[in-house]
């Protein structure tokens, strides 16, 4: 009988117990390799998102919930930026160039973004890569909607559809009201760019414009009904006002572009950059001053997207720091499974062990036995632990782009896989030796004895 044989039939003898001890290591395995690679895969998915964007202006409370908010459409920004101001920011400085934005709607818990016509033609989602489509074209003209690769999936919006905007981000304090007086034509559908952008729709700011100026103008003649009903109900109950239809129902006010007036030209932020020399890679020398040029003034905040990323990843480096030291610790904790299992295992096997030196297994091929055993258990363990990561990555990924549109592709580096491999089979025959020894130190006369 060869060795694996009977390491495998001493695995079958204790079936459960193996089962289990495998599944220990896979958890420590899966659970490690799964930090180690989303907390790479995320750092490149924001890295992305910024796309050549060297500066975003808003006005936000915090630069990086700037960011979060206007480049990865966390939540809809609560203060907005007249145009009058966009426009002295613009004219201030010799930008290569400058791209407004207004967050607020959404269609089906999808933010839709208002801009113009330089959003695709000079922001880029990567840099590098221009915006591509996969079918039709860029918005021409308002209550037209180009929508991300993403965001054409959950929605199941084709090129042609009608659809109303809902006002407010999915979940948040403003959503709930449907802007159903306008309806919106698809068309363009967006290739995927694996950054945030592909959940969003985007449309033409005067289209947004127009419908918030309605809602403004509705709510102020509610407020101006109420009052005059209230004041109606005082002269009834004075006996001044008889015979009266105190109907106060509306239709609903529509606004022509050209209605639009200062206080309903806003915006919540401005995407930037500063021109470079041609043929030169890198930030550009003016980008500094540019940036203290904008942070006089003390109404808007001002952020740098690639700034802001890596102070994020440096905050929840030290959260990363201790998960991954907990995953090591489960990855130990499981080489200490394999030790009992196996040290336990050993007092039931002492006839077994015997019988084989009987047999004539030396006591160094009865030590290789334990730790070919012990490594077996191991190597099940990480094999089926990467499995899990892979799994795990990919739920991880869906459950970030549904809820932050955080788009992370999972890569399984082979080199940090063999990595933890490694470690995991060293630990498991590092578990292996105490067993191993008593194995190894088993009498064989004491142990052949009739049982009685």
């Amino acid at each position: 009988m060869t060795d694996l044989r009977i390491i495998f039939r001493s695995l079958r003898v204790r079936l459960f117990s193996t089962i289990v001890t495998v599944l220990t290591v896979a958890i420590a395995v899966g659970l490690l390799l799964t930090l180690l690679i989303l907390r790479e895969s995320g750092q490149s998915a924001f890295e992305r998102g910024a796309g050549n964007a060297e500066l975003l202006v808003s006005a936000d409370n915090s630069p990086l919930v700037s960011v979060l908010n206007g480049i990865f459409y966390a939540n809809p920004p609560r203060n907005p930026i007249s145009m009058t101001k966009y426009e002295s920011i613009r004219d201030s400085f010799p930008w290569k160039w400058t791209v407004p934005m207004q967050l607020g709607d959404s269609y089906q818990g999808q933010p839709v973004v208002a801009t113009n016509s330089d959003f695709f033609t000079e922001f880029q989602p990567i840099a590098g890569q221009p915006w591509v489509f996969t079918e039709g074209r860029r918005f021409a003209r308002p209550y037209e909607l180009v929508v991300g690769a993403e965001a054409a999936r959950t929605t199941g919006l084709v090129i042609g559809d009608r659809v109303p905007l809902t006002h407010g981000f999915s979940g948040s304090r403003e959503g709930g009201h449907v802007h159903d007086t306008h309806l919106f034509e698809v068309v363009g559908i967006l290739e995927p760019t694996g950054a945030s952008h592909d959940r969003a729709l985007f449309t033409d700011l005067t289209g947004s414009w127009v419908l918030h100026a309605e809602d403004r103008l509705e709510r102020e003649g509610t407020s101006d009904a109420s009052a005059a009903a209230h004041d109606d109900e005082e002269h009834d109950d004075h006996g001044h006002d008889h015979g009266h239809d105190h109907d106060h129902g509306h239709a609903h006010i529509h606004v022509e572009v050209e209605d639009l007036t200062d206080a309903d030209r806003m915006i919540t932020g401005i995407l930037m950059a500063v021109p470079s020399r041609s043929g030169r890679s890198g930030a550009s020398a003016v980008l500094p001053q540019a940036f203290d040029m904008l942070r006089r003034d003390t109404s808007i905040t001002v952020a740098s997207p690639a700034n802001q990323i890596e102070r994020l990843f440096a905050i929840v480096g030290n959260v990363d720091q201790l998960f991954v030291a907990m995953a090591i610790a489960v990855l130990l904790s499981s080489g200490i499974g394999i030790l009992l299992a196996l040290w336990n295992s050993m007092e039931q096997r002492r006839r077994q062990i015997a019988i084989l030196r009987v047999l004539g297994c030396s006591q160094g091929r009865v030590f290789s036995l334990v730790i070919t055993e012990s490594v077996l258990i191991g190597i099940g363990g990480a094999l089926t632990g990467v499995f899990a990561c892979w799994l795990g990555s990919l739920l991880a990924a869906s459950e970030l782009r549904e809820r932050l549109g955080l788009v992370i592709e999972p890569e399984l580096d082979p080199a940090t896989i063999l990595v933890v491999i490694a470690g995991t089979l060293v630990l498991a025959a590092a578990a292996g030796l105490g067993p191993a020894i008593r194995a190894y130190r088993t009498p064989v006369a004491r142990n052949l004895r009739p049982i009685s």
